[in-house]
């Protein structure tokens, strides 16, 4: 049992699998720093100085903490029950950068190479010569449309 264990994990695709999950998680921590550090900053700026982490909406204060919270955190420490759509635009927007680029840096550049790799392998033949008259036919065929000769199939 042990050994079919190490031959599950050693299997290529669970060590590709593994690795990719790592270097996934890496990559989500440096877009949302990315997001967090550098894009939302200036588009808060541009909309009038507002961090869009304390854009909230409180839908119950804590009677024991009654309001006005300063920020998200602030409501969050009294108690308060809160609607934070705030966060919900950060992490919009930094769905779309990861999807941005995972598009341009991931999936784009593997389908050039595919699409480079398929233009230099040789397509099928489409087409057979018939052995008897000598007629270009379809690979599929089973009787030249010519001389109605039967043909073996390959």
């Amino acid at each position: 049992m042990l050994q079919d264990f190490k031959a599950f994990i050693m299997r290529g695709n669970v060590i590709d699998m593994a690795v990719g999950i790592i270097v996934g998680i890496a990559f989500g921590a440096v877009v949302n720093s990315l997001v967090r550090d550098i894009i939302m900053p200036p588009i808060g700026l541009a909309l009038g100085n507002v961090d869009f982490t304390n854009l909230f909406v409180v839908l119950r204060e804590n009677p024991l903490s009654p309001g006005p919270y300063l920020s998200l955190a602030d409501a969050q420490a009294a108690g308060a029950v809160t609607l934070n759509y705030g966060v919900f635009i950060n992490t919009i927007v930094n769905l779309l950068i990861i999807a941005a680029a995972v598009f341009f840096l991931i999936v784009r550049p593997i389908a050039k190479m595919q699409a480079t790799k398929k233009a230099k392998e040789p397509a099928a033949p489409a087409t057979k010569e018939c052995p008897y008259c000598f007629t270009s036919i379809p690979i599929k065929a089973s009787r030249c449309p010519s001389c109605t000769s039967e043909l073996k199939m390959a």
